[in-house]
């Protein structure tokens, strides 16, 4: 490996245990094995290497969140495949628990850096397009506006699910019962 690899592999390292707030050039350097120069060489500065990082490895939570919920038998109820998902959601959060935080602490810096707001609203852009090419796989229809629509609230229920479940893990709602509110909530709403 460069120090180019082995800065983004000492970054992600650094991310797991230190966070993306707590993590310094030094660490970085240490975690690596390189040096202070080859940062600003490869990246720029910290941040970016940083940046680069958290992207890199939220494209590996979501390949692992894919693999947990198509795990599940294609073409199934659509509000038990939804529930399989979320309990995938769950079992990854706790195999990427030092990666989340590291996430989340990214997202509290993006109101700062316009660079880092951009890249991960790309992320979710990019999450959008995935999870609906997903959805579409698990329920069996097709790829368009409404799987795009699913995907939004499958990230929307993810990112709350992920909050909830950093601050008190065995409180948060499982796949199951977040699916059975979901019935619940379908079967009120007029139509």
């Amino acid at each position: 490996m460069g120090h180019r690899e082995d800065l983004l592999a000492g970054a992600r390292r650094c991310l797991e245990t230190r966070g993306y707030a707590r993590t310094t050039a030094r660490d970085l350097v240490a975690e690596s094995g390189t040096n202070l120069a080859s940062i600003g060489y490869h990246f720029g500065s910290k941040e970016a290497l940083l940046n680069e990082a958290i992207g890199a490895s939220f494209e590996e939570w979501a390949q692992r969140v894919r693999a947990l919920a198509l795990a599940v038998e294609p073409g199934g109820e659509p509000t038990t495949v939804l529930a399989a998902s979320w309990d995938a959601m769950l079992t990854s959060f706790a195999e990427y628990r030092g990666l989340a935080v590291a996430f989340t602490e990214a997202l509290a810096q993006a109101e700062r850096q316009p660079t880092l707001r951009a890249q991960l609203a790309g992320i979710y852009e990019q999450s959008r397009a995935s999870v609906a090419a997903m959805i579409s796989e698990a329920l069996g229809i097709p790829d368009g506006p409404q799987t795009r629509a699913l995907a939004t609230f499958q990230i929307v229920v993810c990112d709350g699910l992920l909050v909830q479940w950093l601050l008190d893990p065995d409180a948060a709602p499982t796949g199951p019962e977040l699916g059975e509110a979901f019935r619940l909530a379908l079967g009120r709403l007029p139509t």
